[in-house]
């Protein structure tokens, strides 16, 4: 992975390569930022940069045997660590799938990759088994280069397990890097987070959000900027979204609102109907959209200094529900509604009885006179 190769994240790439080039590269890096904003890229064009046999001032060579090892993901001071399943599990076991899933998309959730490796009724975890594995792999000499290289994406499922780690992270063997990829700082443990040094990467722009779509999924601009602004920087919802174009999220939420704001027990059956008619994955994908237009459409109530994230026909919509009496108060309702209807999609449930029930509850909310919303809060 080049940087030329990354979405985004200019300013953490050049900060990246000053601590390279100025000799000020710590022993332990942690990136910490949003699911979807490309730390993996981030750790892998660095990683060949360093284990580059000819780097240039701004990028690997990706000519050398280094660079195509790394792009393999088959270099052998190059190694990964990530959450498996399984109570004696280790990465190595699943590292073809790994390989196999990175050259297909490096964009990726947990979620997404257990149920990759066939484990998506376990809880992932970093085992014990697995930090033995890692201090035997960082005490071995380095075969290529002069360095080591260690990736561990999710530090937060080692737990306890961490405590393994310290003196390791602390105190690595000579030319040995470690690089950890995290969202959730709280789940690590405190000492972990003390040894590393801590860069943070901030949602992926949608200027760069639309430009990696239009070149990744050769998606129209036009469909490229409207997902972009859906995305809300996240990479990896931007290219899920991009491979479901089909169904058109904006234009069937607001026919959605605009069937549970009339009176119409006929027409809450039908959208119901026609909702779960679409499937699970599309589901999620429009509630998603909603919560993006509900969020949206409360913002540009409150100021006209941020220019707005919906497209013409979807802010025209938001400005006239809310000239017709949704205040922040009812739209957090409607959100915290449709954030459980979230919840009850991934679980499963009856969509036809799931979305007919949330059709109600949302007319209730928008439609109640005022008194009786304020007597019901």
């Amino acid at each position: 992975m080049l940087f030329s190769q990354v979405i985004g994240q200019k300013t953490v790439q050049a900060q990246l390569l000053r601590m390279v080039q100025s000799d000020r590269l710590p022993h332990a890096l942690l990136l910490l930022g949003p699911p979807g904003s490309g730390k993996r890229t981030l750790a892998l064009a660095l990683a060949q940069y360093v284990l580059c046999d000819a780097p240039g001032p701004t990028d690997a060579c990706g000519a050398c045997r280094s660079c195509r090892s790394v792009e393999g993901m088959k270099h052998p001071d190059l190694h990964f660590s990530y959450p498996t399943a399984g109570a004696n599990a280790i990465s190595e076991h699943f590292l073809d799938a790994w390989r196999t899933r990175m050259a297909e998309s490096p964009y990726f959730d947990v979620f997404d990759w257990i149920k990759t490796i066939g484990k998506e009724s376990n809880q992932g975890n970093i085992t014990k088994d697995e930090c033995v594995n890692i201090v035997r792999k960082v005490s071995l000499k380095a075969f290529m280069g002069r360095r080591k290289i260690l990736l561990m994406w999710l530090p937060e499922f080692l737990g306890k397990e961490g405590n393994r780690l310290l003196k390791l992270i602390e105190e690595p063997p000579d030319d040995t890097l470690f690089v950890l990829l995290a969202e959730n700082p709280e789940r690590i443990l405190p000492t972990i987070l003390s040894r590393c040094q801590i860069v943070r990467t901030g949602p992926i722009d949608d200027a760069d959000v639309s430009e990696g779509l239009q070149r990744i999924k050769g998606v129209s601009p036009e469909q490229a900027d409207t997902t972009a602004l859906l995305a809300d920087g996240n990479f990896y919802l931007a290219l899920q979204l991009a491979g479901n174009q089909e169904n058109n999220y904006a234009d069937l939420f607001v026919e959605w609102l605009r069937a549970c704001h009339q009176n119409s027990g006929i027409g809450w059956v039908k959208i119901a109907e026609r909702i779960a008619e679409i499937g699970r994955e599309p589901q999620k994908y429009l509630i998603t959209y909603g919560l993006h237009f509900l969020r949206e459409a409360l913002i540009h109530s409150l100021t006209d200094q941020l220019p707005p994230r919906l497209g013409g026909q979807q802010l025209v919509t938001a400005q006239k529900l809310m000239a017709a009496g949704l205040d922040a108060e009812r739209i957090g309702a409607m959100s915290a509604l449709l954030t459980d209807c979230h919840y009850h999609v991934e679980r499963n449930a009856n969509a036809k009885v799931l979305f007919l029930n949330t059709s109600i509850r949302l007319h209730r909310i928008m439609r109640q006179p005022a008194e009786v919303w304020a007597a019901t809060r």
